[in-house]
């Protein structure tokens, strides 16, 4: 058996997933569109997706990203990853499955650290589809890639906490559904510096709370939006705070580990569907009398572009089977290292795709500049390359730590 040989509900769902997007999900992307545009709003929440919702719901193709069998399938993130590449390929998928970023991080934490009722109030609907949720860590006003500088002021005052503080990329913030805020922040500033952080569960629509503007990226209104909100004077109770007060630094890495692996697998399926798109524009178009297909240089990016596919796969398979069996911690050098290399790699494989289309690869005509613009933010998102790399050389050098220089 090979290590990353598929298991037999893994390629059942494998089965299932690709007919599923190829009967609904790539039909809808036009109805999608068309939607959007009719509504002229920029963050219209369109029939079409509850309607590719109820679909994937009746199918089983539901909540496959949770681990616990109690709300999803169940499914190891060995098995999860192929079919996260899958949902990849299309901006549709993964919420049409209800396995979309920062829903999917944020119903984990829930899971692991929500109280009653919250798994009541915000866990169950978030689980069922008919809400979403927000993550609310990055501030305009300080380097956030390192998390310990967040300054957002949470004040103990009697049975609450006092919120002050401005948030920005609070992704999902605009859209429409969009109830809930898992909110970081600074509860004691005298603490270590670890401790100095706290996560709070805060309704979008509490008083104090108010989504100033969308956060457009490389000019895109992403229909979920990325939020700019401040908080003014807002009372959380303390009941609201997750695991405990000094818990939030703990709890942003034990949420990232996953989230990370997640961007990643989807990555590579958009990878796959951009080679799948260069192949087929190279062998249809005809310059000076031959198909681009012909020419070495395109030749070249096709089969540079299937080797950088495969190594990227490989890369993290091998950090979601160390993830299902040695552990997130133990896996971070392998999270990491993919963090850095998927985006990157899939950018790469877009942007030739992007070539070979010509003037039609930079309209909205073809998937492929959203595509671009999501995978260049995403070497921002969850941590900047730069972060990813210190953690790995940090890891390497610590071999060598001991070592006496001649």
């Amino acid at each position: 058996m090979s290590l990353f040989e598929v298991t037999e509900r893994a390629r059942q769902y494998q089965t299932q997933l690709l007919d599923f997007m190829d009967s609904q999900v790539y039909p809808a992307e036009s109805v999608y569109d068309e939607q959007m545009q009719a509504a002229g709003d920029p963050h219209f929440h369109p029939p079409v997706l509850e309607e590719l919702k109820a679909e994937a719901r009746r199918r089983g193709l539901w909540n496959l990203f949770h681990p616990h069998p109690e709300w999803g399938p169940g499914l190891t993130n060995l098995e999860y990853a192929p079919l996260a590449e899958i949902m990849g390929r299309s901006h549709l998928a993964s919420e049409a499955c209800n396995c979309s970023a920062p829903d999917t991080g944020n119903m984990e934490v829930l899971t692991l650290f929500g109280t009653d009722e919250h798994k009541e109030r915000y866990l169950k609907p978030l689980l069922d589809g008919t809400i979403r949720s927000a993550f609310a860590m990055t501030e305009p006003q300080v380097a956030s890639s390192d998390a310990t500088n967040v300054e957002m002021s949470m004040v103990r005052d009697g049975d609450h906490y006092v919120l002050n503080g401005r948030k920005w990329f609070a992704s999902n913030g605009m859209h429409r559904n969009c109830k809930v805020l898992i909110v970081m922040g600074k509860t004691d500033p005298s603490a270590p510096v670890h401790r100095q952080q706290s996560m709070m569960v805060v309704p979008i629509d509490a008083p104090g709370v108010t989504v100033i503007r969308n956060l457009p990226v490389f000019g895109y209104q992403d229909r979920e939006g990325h939020a700019e909100i401040v908080f003014n004077d807002v009372r959380v109770p303390v009941s609201d705070v997750l695991k405990g007060e000094g818990e939030g630094f703990a709890i942003s890495q034990a949420r990232l580990g996953p989230g990370r692996i997640h961007h990643c697998m989807r990555s590579i399926g958009m990878a796959e569907r951009a080679l799948e798109l260069m192949c087929r524009r190279a062998q249809s178009r005809v310059t000076f009398g031959k198909p681009l297909s012909e020419n070495a240089n395109i030749q070249d990016w096709i089969a540079e572009a299937r080797i950088d596919i495969e190594m990227i796969r490989l890369l993290t398979l091998k950090a979601a089977y160390l993830m299902d069996t040695v552990g997130n911690k133990e896996a971070r050098t392998e999270i990491a290292a993919i963090k850095v290399a998927a985006p990157n790699i899939a950018l790469k494989i877009i942007d030739r795709a992007i070539q070979v289309h010509g003037g039609g690869g930079v309209t909205d005509d073809f998937p492929l500049a959203m595509a671009w613009a999501h995978l260049r933010t995403l070497r921002l998102a969850d941590g900047p390359d730069e972060v990813h790399k210190r953690a790995i050389a940090k890891q390497e050098l610590r071999k060598y730590r001991n070592e006496v220089s001649a």
